[in-house]
């Protein structure tokens, strides 16, 4: 772990606590700070003192209905550093109330004004709507439309599609809440840089609380000439219970690549613990893959693009796009609790085929899928009900007849002792070849009905759509273009601002 971004920010905090410690801040003259930390340009700090202890709840005034983004504030104090997140670029109305402990309440209506400039790769992607219903849209009283991109600025937008929050910092991948209200951020040292190696634990007003940078090691081609390593971190990252990271990986070999998880300490920077995938499934799998090389001359025969950990039985859940396979893994004995992939159960080895589920009728073989993570599981531990996304890509073991025709969220019920996998909801078979997406995508459900779904590369790639649905009816669609190679929007969340777990202080 590194310090320099927070060193960085050492004085901006030092400003803040020197006007939180100032009584000169009242409510009718609070002291406003648009971008704080300087990379959320839409977000805002406000602080300021009561006489009487108070509690305080504030609002970014929406433009249209189902549009305005609340906070409460937990408990009385009479000093108040409030989070403002949520903003519209350019003129906004923020309206804060405070009540004391006898019910007295006293409001006061700011004017806040933010940089009416959008970045040119937030600009240029024109978000755009249709099929909308805001009231059946499971946005809270503060949820916003995180778009979390392959490259360049991550984003996220109101029920209108319009752009409510961003980062400055350019961002692949990574965007994962973690236990106290922040989250795990992927980026760069500077734009400039090729590699994604700094994971950044951060907020929405962009204040770095930890840093982890993971190297820039140089190769040489066959002409001699430098050539950037590739980024050791790529899809996915998980908080474990005790707070260390888990993380899909690179490893550094020489010849394969994305078939690695470990886990990081949390403290230290370290890495604990590690699965190498060629130690857990047959050798054939990647002596035997038949691929074309990539760029860097390396065999990318899993592709691991998901990892989720299960807390009740301590295992993790994996997702291989190349081998179109899902699996189930104790994570402290490496031992596989699960398999599901369209791989003929006669070509495994005798060893494995007691891990192979089988699908019950109208289940779809998975292809290319994404996402993967547990909604819920018995208390037996036997049943468990997981979430993808099926890209229906059939790279080695996938649906041959359906594949490339659609995309499709996916929900499994999975009976662990009887080795069964059974689909109980599934949306995009309908959509076609229009909503077709080979690469990248996520699925995300939203309360009961629910489901959030990220097709990520549509149109080759020059658009994104994402859609929520109430089971099957759509109620908002969101479309966006890629303005630049690879921007495309890797996952979408459904995100409240204001997680319930996260206070902001300047003493923290």
């Amino acid at each position: 772990m590194i310090t320099t971004r927070e060193d960085n920010q050492k004085s901006l905090t030092a400003t803040y606590k020197k006007e939180v410690e100032s009584t000169k801040n009242t409510l009718d003259t609070p002291y406003v700070k648009v971008n704080p930390y300087e990379t959320s340009p839409l977000s805002a700090l406000v602080i300021f003192h009561t006489d009487d202890a108070v509690k305080v709840t504030y609002t970014v005034v929406g433009k249209t209905k189902n549009t305005s983004i609340s906070n409460s504030v937990k408990g009385y104090s009479k000093t108040r550093q409030i989070p403002v997140v949520g903003l519209y670029s350019g003129a906004n109305t923020v309206k804060i109330t405070t009540t004391d402990k006898n019910g007295k309440k006293a409001t006061k209506s700011l004017s806040v004004k933010t940089t009416t400039s959008l970045p040119k790769y937030i600009k240029d992607s024109k978000p755009t709507i249709k099929n909308t219903n805001k009231s059946k849209m499971v946005i809270g009283k503060n949820k916003l439309t995180l778009l979390v991109r392959s490259t360049k600025e991550s984003f996220a937008v109101d029920g209108d599609g319009v752009v409510r929050w961003y980062s400055t910092l350019w961002n692949q991948h990574l965007m994962e809440n973690i236990h106290n209200g922040h989250f795990l951020f992927l980026t760069k040292n500077k734009q400039s840089d090729m590699m994604y190696n700094d994971l950044l634990e951060t907020d929405y007003l962009g204040r770095v609380y930890k840093e982890y940078s993971f190297g820039t090691k140089t190769t040489t081609n066959e002409t001699g000439a430098a050539k950037a390593e590739t980024t050791i971190i790529h899809h996915d990252i998980t908080e474990l219970p005790n707070h260390n990271l888990l993380v899909t990986v690179n490893d550094g070999s020489k010849k394969y690549v994305e078939d690695t998880v470990v886990e990081i300490s949390h403290k230290t920077g370290k890495v604990v613990r590690v699965l190498n995938l060629k130690n857990i499934l047959p050798a054939a799998m990647y002596k035997e893959y038949k691929s074309k090389k990539r760029a860097d001359g390396k065999l990318d025969w899993f592709h691991n693009n998901a990892v989720d950990y299960v807390k009740k039985d301590h295992s993790i859940l994996l997702s291989s796009r190349h081998q179109d396979l899902m699996m189930k893994i104790n994570w402290k004995t490496q031992q596989i609790k699960w398999i599901y992939s369209g791989k003929k159960k006669s070509t495994w080895p005798k060893a494995y085929r007691k891990y192979l589920l089988t699908p019950t009728k109208g289940t779809a073989v998975t292809g290319g899928q994404h996402g993967l993570y547990q909604l819920s599981q018995s208390k037996s531990g036997n049943i468990e009900n997981v979430l993808i996304f099926d890209n229906n890509i059939a790279v080695t073991n996938g649906d041959k007849k359906t594949s490339g025709k659609y995309s499709q969220g996916v929900q499994f019920k999975i009976n662990q002792k009887k080795k069964t996998i059974t689909q109980t909801w599934a949306y995009g078979k309908t959509l076609g070849k229009q909503n077709f997406s080979y690469i990248i995508d996520y699925t995300q459900k939203l309360g009961t009905d629910n489901y959030l779904m990220d097709y990520g590369f549509v149109d080759g790639g020059n658009k994104s759509n994402i859609v929520e649905v109430d089971q099957n009816k759509q109620i908002f669609n969101l479309t966006v273009s890629n303005p630049a190679s690879k921007a495309y929007v890797y996952r979408a969340y459904r995100v409240a601002v204001y997680p319930s777990n996260y206070t902001f202080s300047v003493y923290k």
